[in-house]
């Protein structure tokens, strides 16, 4: 008796918890979302502490590799939008107190200026659409694997979001000691990149993460599902910390994607 005492007021806290998320998150229109990623408590840990809240994202800025070691934003179907917005320039984020790394980095270098939070996700305004031209939000990335399997992940990522509604994305890539670098400042080439999702909306809450080697690849993008723990080793990020710890070690130890309409 006790014990379901204690998961029906867990039930209510967490309905009370994501229900008030929602509110704070939820874009009004397409045009004027009004979100703000410090309006919610769903942030990972930064192990740098160098976090950088911006209108529309925010990242946790590793100074070290000259990338961010995540970011992480809500995307919902309001956001999923074809406008036609000219690319700006990359730039330098104002934000980034070390200062980010100098697109000039890239030139040459044989890599991509490989978007972490796609600007295929923020086409709903002009604003939202250039801050993602930060270099906070770029990583190097080969082009055969920044166009192919990547570019997968990503559309799948707007497809469940308009078939959940809304979901909260986090993204980087795995930064180690001994990498690749490139550049007068020896930005980090990562061996591997991860996505990690989370549906909180009501009934069905779900998560998934997948890791992907940083390579060309024409597999199924299930064969790169891992899970949320197997992450947080790799990286020392703990994803989630503002869940209550039985649904979150519940989300961050399955592997399982059947729950996830791969299509």
């Amino acid at each position: 008796m006790k014990q379901s005492i204690k998961n029906h007021t867990l039930k209510i806290l967490l309905n009370l918890f994501l229900g008030g998320l929602l509110i704070s998150c939820s874009s009004k229109s397409a045009d004027n979302p009004k979100l703000k990623s410090s309006d919610f408590n769903f942030l990972p840990i930064s192990t740098t502490k160098s976090v950088v809240q911006h209108k529309y994202y925010t990242l946790s800025y590793d100074e070290k590799h000259e990338q961010a070691e995540w970011v992480a934003y809500v995307l919902n179907k309001d956001h999923i939008v074809s406008n036609k917005i000219k690319r700006p320039y990359f730039e330098q984020d104002p934000k980034v107190k070390t200062g980010s790394a100098d697109w000039r980095n890239y030139k040459k270098s044989g890599y991509s200026r490989g978007h972490l939070m796609p600007a295929g996700d923020r086409k709903f305004n002009k604003e939202a659409f250039n801050e993602t031209f930060l270099t906070s939000n770029i990583s190097p990335q080969k082009f055969d694997f920044n166009a192919g399997v990547w570019n997968r992940l990503e559309q799948k990522t707007r497809y469940w979001a308009q078939k959940y509604d809304e979901i909260y994305v986090i993204t980087g890539g795995i930064l180690s000691d001994n990498l690749e670098t490139i550049g007068y400042e020896n930005v980090a080439v990562p061996k591997y990149f991860y996505k990690v999702l989370l549906d909180y909306t009501q009934p069905e809450i779900k998560a998934i993460a997948f890791l992907v080697p940083h390579e060309k690849s024409d597999k199924a993008l299930y064969e790169f599902v891992t899970s949320i723990d197997e992450i947080e080793a790799l990286t020392g990020i703990d994803f989630f910390p503002a869940l209550p710890d039985d649904l979150e070690n519940k989300l961050e130890s399955t592997t399982d994607y059947k729950r996830w309409s791969f299509r």
